[in-house]
């Protein structure tokens, strides 16, 4: 077994090979990603620009020039967040657990983050905190937007959520359009065509370069530093933008399919390629398929901590889904979740759906295709307070499961800003 495992070691001259073809000037590819990234400027005027653009005061001139009705609930969230009205960690451990939580030393160096998605409106901010205010619950420490860019941008949603998210300290993933839905592929249409989609629907042809250049305009003018990403080029796009300089940082998602240990390999050894010196990579979220068990998980642990990626890049696996439109239900992973995390470190808890037994009682459940409604039609169709009600019950979900780690001595994420 020994001199079998010798055969795989990788020579040098392999390396030298894949360099020859980065740095060949003559290389019509390279070439391309260099020309979109060089219409931002050098990496260091493009991650200037980012800076300032992320700085809150200008976040905030943005929305007074798209959407001043925001600003008061932005202000609000500043005062509620000074005056520290929101639950401590400690006192939500107590609330759960009693006296004893005083007496307990929790797992912090396994800690699961809170996750929700998908965050489509702006409004939806201010009434989960006050939802949190009211009744000494969590406000997640981290959410996913899946919103057309530009309808967002356009009504002033996006820079304020943004803003809104810096203010409580959570992290947030964006999914640009150029997703593979803006009609990429030609040749694809609906279910008659639905074959069509398994690995051929995301960034064909020069819309690999087209979603470079989407983020890199979000990046600059937004401050977005976090996207969605789901295609193995756009990926490779994203090692080669941060190996330049670029902070930028970006998920894996569910839709990429990863479902086995292999996979993750593949993905985390180009990683490690394409890492910079400090060991760090744009890859910090890792989204599971849904089929995926916890051995899967923690075969993968072992070589993400080999290869230095335990602190940088997250498991991101789905508790609960949409009721509809995405997987067989009921789905509840909950329990599989509390299992692992008190051995396996960087797990994000992601909620798309409310618990089964709350979803199947609304007259309108969440559907994985409401994420891809134009607003309008939303409002038009009554389905406003509709979708704010699923995304509560979300919410409700991420709770549950932050009450499931605490009864098992289990840490949680929550908005750093806000639960300290």
């Amino acid at each position: 077994m020994t001199d079998l495992r010798k055969l795989l070691a990788i020579p040098h001259d392999r390396l030298d090979a894949i360099n020859a073809v980065l740095l060949d000037p003559d290389s019509r590819v390279m070439n391309d990603f260099l020309a979109v990234v060089a219409k931002y400027g050098t990496p260091e005027e493009i991650n200037r620009k980012h800076r300032e653009s992320r700085k809150l005061e200008n976040l905030m001139e943005k929305v007074s020039k798209t959407a001043p009705q925001h600003l008061k609930d932005l202000e609000w969230l500043i005062e509620q967040r000074d005056q520290g009205v929101f639950i401590p960690v400690a006192d939500y451990r107590r609330k759960v657990l009693g006296p004893k939580a005083d007496k307990m030393k929790f797992k912090d160096e396994s800690a699961v983050t809170l996750e929700v998605s998908a965050l489509q409106y702006f409004p939806w901010i201010r009434r989960m905190a006050e939802r949190a205010i009211q009744d000494g619950t969590l406000v997640p420490g981290r959410f996913i937007a899946v919103r057309k860019m530009k309808e967002s941008e356009a009504d002033g949603d996006l820079p304020a959520i943004v803003a809104a998210l810096d203010i409580i300290g959570a992290s947030f993933v964006e999914t640009l359009d150029t997703k593979g839905t803006d009609g990429s592929n030609p040749h694809l249409g609906g279910p008659a065509t639905i074959t069509g989609y398994f690995g051929g629907i995301g960034q064909p042809n020069e819309h690999a370069l087209m979603w470079l250049d989407e983020f890199l305009y979000y990046y600059t003018n937004y401050g977005v530093q976090h996207v969605l990403n789901f295609n193995a080029g756009t990926i490779l796009l994203g090692f080669l933008l941060y190996r330049l300089g670029v902070d930028m940082e970006f998920k894996i998602s569910v839709f990429f399919g990863s479902d086995n240990p292999y996979h993750a390999l593949w993905i985390m050894t180009a990683a490690k390629l394409f890492s910079r010196e400090d060991g760090t990579s744009p890859l910090i979220g890792f989204n599971w398929s849904n089929s995926i068990n916890n051995e899967t998980m923690e075969l993968t642990a072992q070589f993400r901590k080999a290869l230095g990626f335990e602190d940088v890049v997250r498991f991101e696996h789905h508790i609960v889904e949409t009721w509809k439109s995405i997987v067989i239900q009921p789905y509840d992973r909950r329990a599989e979740l509390v299992e692992i995390a008190d051995h396996v470190a960087n797990i994000s808890a992601k909620h798309e759906g409310g618990d089964p037994e709350v979803e199947q009682t609304r007259a309108h459940p969440s559907d994985i295709l409401d994420y891809f409604r134009e607003k309008k039609e939303v409002i038009e169709a009554g389905d406003w307070d509709n979708l704010q009600l699923n995304f509560m019950d979300k919410v409700d979900a991420c709770n549950h499961t932050a009450r499931a780690l605490t009864e098992r001595g289990l840490s949680f994420v929550a908005a750093k800003n806000l639960h300290r």
